[in-house]
């Protein structure tokens, strides 16, 4: 599986581009989706699937243009999907002072939901912490783990915003030491990392 980062998106945010075999997805639309679009046709690929890692509006930019221009089919966790309609539970009306909603996800996943993009698998992952329905996303072939605003490379997603909690965020990454060490994160802001160093890195925070 190719993987691709559009940043800088708004915000700092990540915008990854997944293609397998001709399909693409898109994982947190901060981009913009003219540049997305460009992006995937580029590629020679078909833009199948928009996954959200969680429900923050910083993750959210573009995600209304970018199903009106293709067609795509959002996917939300289903803990974070009252998010894309309340702009006080996305945080928009907390940094801008006024509502902003997007429209509802097509596609609700949970825990141990499996997706295919061309020939490949993708996992979802809850750790949920820094929103009730944050994910990660795994690509065991290519060693690829996409973990939003759950971890980063040096730190993890702050959890005073609407469904975080300290201590569940805390089980989350723990949870996470049950995986391969070796997998190459993907963060929702920042740089990429080996797994086993980001976590490490927490024990000295």
């Amino acid at each position: 599986m190719e993987i691709y980062n559009l940043f800088p998106g708004s915000w700092a945010s990540n915008c990854y581009i997944l293609i397998s075999d001709g399909h693409a997805a898109v994982v947190d639309p901060s981009a913009s989706a003219e540049k997305i679009t460009d992006f995937i046709n580029s590629k020679g690929a078909r833009l199948d699937f928009i996954i959200l890692t969680h429900g923050h509006f910083d993750h959210l930019l573009s995600l209304d243009e970018l199903r009106e221009l293709t067609n795509a089919p959002a996917y939300i966790h289903e803990y974070d999907a009252e998010m894309l309609t309340d702009g006080e539970k996305n945080a928009y009306a907390i940094f801008f002072g006024k509502d902003h909603a997007y429209k509802p996800a097509e596609k609700a996943l949970k825990n141990g939901d499996t997706l295919t993009l061309g020939n490949e698998k993708l996992e979802i992952i809850a750790t949920p912490g820094h929103s009730k329905g944050s994910m990660c996303i795994l690509n065991r072939e290519s060693k690829i783990l996409i973990t939003g605003d759950t971890l980063f490379s040096s730190g993890y997603g702050r959890c005073d915003l609407y469904g975080g909690n300290a201590s569940t965020l805390a089980r989350s990454l723990l949870s996470l030491r049950e995986l391969d060490e070796s997998l190459t994160i993907y963060p929702g802001h920042g740089y990429t990392e080996k797994l086993g160093a980001a976590l490490d890195t927490l024990y000295f925070m």
